[in-house]
């Protein structure tokens, strides 16, 4: 038994509208009749009203044959080779991560040493080489390969939270904010480390950064600013609101940026990259609050989804985010 958010009428079968997440009765399921909010938001000129997919759908498709040519000339619509990942993008972006982890390894097969200058060039952000655009993104997806837990970590915090904000946000979005906010956090902790060098805090500019957690964090974020009371129960015991968890990596991310010794986490933590991300989807957050609907609690430590924590040991000689 559920009661209708427009009229409070209870219902043995409720309607759960797929834009704005609420539960309705016959009379209220379409998204006209309870005013659901994503009618405000959506801009379609032929007044077509959104799948229930993302904004990604395309509308105006034109007609083929059907082919795998087809198929392929779609960006993401139904039915199209990409169309198979909208959805699933949280999935795609953690596959992405343990693949780059392999090639990691593998490239040693081809006379390329784990942690070599050529190795740092394809895989880590350096400040010494901030040209190599091509590592603003490798970075993201790579990860330290001497400690496991690094990967581990920035797995479970984007595996809890990140189908979360996808379903909030859509898929399409929630790429452009995993990589965007991967990007910024990058650039932000090799530019702290050009800043250091210019106000003589430092003679050198240090180790290059790796890791997803600035993408993490900016996940971590964006649920913060959408529910700051949303409940986090740790091993299904204890709850604990998610800005809980946020304050803490903003302190400590403040305070390993202002600290000359390495921070609280340790030397080897990139906490301008921490810091960065997590304001983006703080910012990001606030952008898109009241859109639709998020859970009032989530769950860490069984399956489904639910929170998990970012960061984690960082290979010697490089930071990571």
């Amino acid at each position: 038994m559920s009661k209708c958010d427009a009229c409070g009428k209870t219902e043995n079968m409720p309607y759960r509208c797929h834009h704005c997440g609420g539960t309705y009765c016959s009379e209220h399921r379409l998204p006209e009749a309870h005013n659901c909010p994503g009618l405000e938001n959506w801009d379609d000129p032929n007044g077509v009203f959104d799948s229930g997919f993302d904004d990604s759908v395309q509308t105006n498709q034109s007609q083929g044959s059907g082919g795998f040519s087809d198929r392929l000339s779609v960006d993401t619509g139904p039915g199209s080779l990409f169309g198979y990942f909208r959805g699933n993008a949280t999935y795609t972006m953690l596959g992405l991560m343990w693949i780059t982890f392999l090639l990691e390894h593998l490239v040693a097969l081809f006379g390329i040493p784990i942690g070599g200058e050529t190795w740092s060039a394809i895989f880590t952000i350096q400040p010494q080489h901030p040209e190599y655009v091509w590592t603003w993104v490798t970075s993201i997806f790579s990860h330290a390969p001497v400690q496991f837990g690094h990967i581990v970590f920035n797995s479970i915090i984007i595996f809890f939270f990140g189908q979360i904000v996808e379903d909030y946000i859509g898929s399409r979005k929630f790429v452009y904010l995993f990589i965007g906010s991967g990007v910024l956090a990058g650039l932000g902790q090799i530019g702290l480390a050009h800043a250091q060098v210019l106000l003589d805090m430092t003679n050198t500019l240090g180790p290059g950064a790796l890791g997803a957690s600035g993408a993490g964090l900016a996940i971590m974020g964006v649920l913060t600013a959408l529910n700051p009371n949303l409940r986090v129960y740790l091993m299904f015991l204890l709850p604990i609101p998610i800005w809980a968890f946020t304050g803490f990596y903003l302190v400590i991310s403040i305070a390993g940026v202002l600290s000359t010794g390495g921070g609280l986490l340790g030397g080897n933590v990139a906490d301008m990259a921490h810091l960065v991300g997590l304001l983006v989807g703080l910012w990001y957050g606030l952008k898109v609050k009241g859109q639709r609907r998020t859970p009032n609690q989530i769950q860490l430590g069984g399956g489904g989804r639910g929170p998990g924590g970012p960061g984690g040991p960082g290979g010697p000689g490089r930071r990571r985010p």
